[in-house]
């Protein structure tokens, strides 16, 4: 899902723009003689991190490098670190694909799906290019060297609120199945207090998830990436074999009961209804994009995976990066695919829910939530981790590690995301809002803004530095205008449900 493994460094650049003097093997040292080696600031081991930081995933995180006092040769595969990619990019965000092709319709939603891809990779070649001319492999640093301290906390901003948002969503998702998992569980359909959802994203989080959070050492979730994306791949099985399962005629008040009241609701026949459509607009459709940013965002991933890529060169790790946005584009539009033509247009913001309206007891689809909820719950103190070394940072915090402040911090940024999950309507305007902010400056705006400004051999007026220039617009007006239409669509609705409100 969509994580940000722990950041790591490298002193200097020091190459031909395509190549990386350290790309050598263990046996190769004596080749590249030149090339600067990696020494401490100041002569102090690990200055650049807070104490809890040298402890979190140190076994399995790719971002383990940033803890050591000299540079040592990448040592994961083409294969692996595709597979590791893939894990980055694969997030909650697929849940809500079906919603954004119901709302675009098939031809409009894959043409956004492969302008959004397309630009994804153009803004991986971006950062690497940055990463090479720059002479950094954080994503932070890259925002300090290039714009000083309100670079570095833009990105920093940018990547805690993805985490945050990535964070919400996991949440939304027990909230959502949990409580359709304990009903089948007991057969009952019953509402009490332990089949509500906001209730138990609180037990969750008391009971699993802070515990968990306030380890030192969270080495032993290292695989819950693999596992995610394992769970991920058996639900768009699971979409794909559901499909040839339910009828077209789904059952009687359905779509009354599954569609949003902020959609347009018509009167149409079933055969209406079992149309696919290739073009809509609607109030919804200004969620799809933003909803494809959130999928696909996995950039401060990059630099890490890069400084741990074999015999690593800039061309190595975008042919990394081709080949899992390739893997993760066909995922995405197979699962947004199906489920929307199981569905058509009662499908919900997150699809998983809406089988539940179908099947009040499906053994499959059980399985599929539980293995769902297992991951995500296991997923939230990783992504929590880098939220709260940023915090710490910004707090200009001292280097030794404080249980009191790491418990209060911890405390803190579950307190906040479970009002969030309580209190916002859908998983939709979590998609929606991180979609438009968080996402579309650490795929558009940052990636091209660090380019311009770092790497210094090509003239404002080269074609790549024109492209990244209008690149940056591009962003800027994704950004805007989806924020401003989501905005609007916001203001409206509480203006109709105040309406409805005093209808009655």
């Amino acid at each position: 899902m969509n994580k940000t493994p722990a950041n790591t460094k490298m002193s200097r650049f020091d190459r031909a723009p395509d190549m990386d003097c350290s790309s050598s093997n263990s046996n190769e040292y004596m080749r590249y003689q030149h090339c600067p080696p990696k020494v401490p600031l100041n002569g102090m081991q690990y200055t650049d991190v807070d104490a809890e930081s040298q402890n979190f995933l140190s076994d399995h995180q790719l971002g383990k490098k940033k803890y050591e006092a000299e540079y040592s040769p990448g040592s994961a595969s083409f294969g692996m670190s595709v597979f590791n990619l893939g894990n980055a990019i694969m997030g909650s965000g697929i849940l809500g694909l079906s919603y954004a092709m119901a709302n675009t319709g098939i031809a409009m939603f894959v043409i956004l799906l492969v302008a959004v891809a397309i630009f994804s990779l153009y803004s991986v070649h971006l950062l690497l290019k940055t990463a090479n001319e720059g002479g950094s492999l954080v994503y932070e640093q890259l925002g300090y060297k290039a714009f000083g301290i309100p670079g570095k906390l833009a990105a920093s901003c940018s990547i805690t609120m993805q985490n945050f948002g990535a964070m919400a969503s996991y949440l939304y998702i027990v909230k959502y199945e949990l409580p359709i998992v304990i009903k089948a569980f007991l057969d009952s359909n019953d509402n009490s207090w332990y089949t509500n959802g906001d209730y138990l994203v609180l037990i969750v989080t008391m009971a699993i998830i802070l515990p968990l959070s306030l380890l030192k050492n969270l080495g032993y979730l290292g695989y819950t990436s693999g596992f995610s994306l394992l769970c991920m791949v058996f639900f768009l099985i699971v979409v794909i074999y559901k499909k040839f399962q339910i009828p077209c005629q789904l059952p009687e008040n359905f779509i009354n009961i599954t569609v949003n009241v902020s959609q347009p609701q018509v009167n149409t026949t079933d055969e209406e209804c079992c149309k696919p459509k290739y073009f809509v607009f609607n109030s919804q459709t200004v969620y799809a994009v933003p909803i494809l940013t959130f999928a696909f965002v996995c950039h401060p991933a990059i630099l890490p995976m890069y400084e741990e890529l074999k015999d690593r060169s800039r061309r190595k790790m975008q042919n990394v990066a081709n080949v899992s946005f390739l893997g993760m584009f066909v995922m995405y539009l197979l699962a947004a695919l199906f489920g929307y033509l199981t569905f058509n247009e009662a499908v919900e913001p997150e699809l998983l829910h809406t089988y539940s309206k179908v099947y009040n007891f499906d053994v499959v689809l059980l399985i599929v939530r539980f293995a769902v909820l297992t991951a995500v719950t296991l997923t939230v103190p990783v992504v929590l981790f880098p939220i709260r070394t940023s915090v710490n940072q910004l707090l200009g915090a001292s280097k030794e590690f404080s249980w009191p402040r790491h418990i209060c911090i911890t405390v803190a940024l579950l307190v906040c995301v479970n009002i969030l999950v309580i209190f916002v309507p859908t998983i939709r305007d979590i998609f929606g809002f991180i979609g438009a902010s968080a996402a579309a400056m650490l795929i558009f705006i940052l990636p091209s803004a660090f380019y311009i400004k770092l790497v210094k051999k090509e003239s404002m007026k080269s074609v790549q530095k024109m492209g990244a220039t209008l690149f940056l617009i591009v962003g800027f007006m994704v950004m805007i205008g989806s924020m401003a239409l989501i905005i609007a669509d916001w203001i409206h609705n509480a203006g109709s449900s105040g309406e409805h409100a005093d209808g009655h």
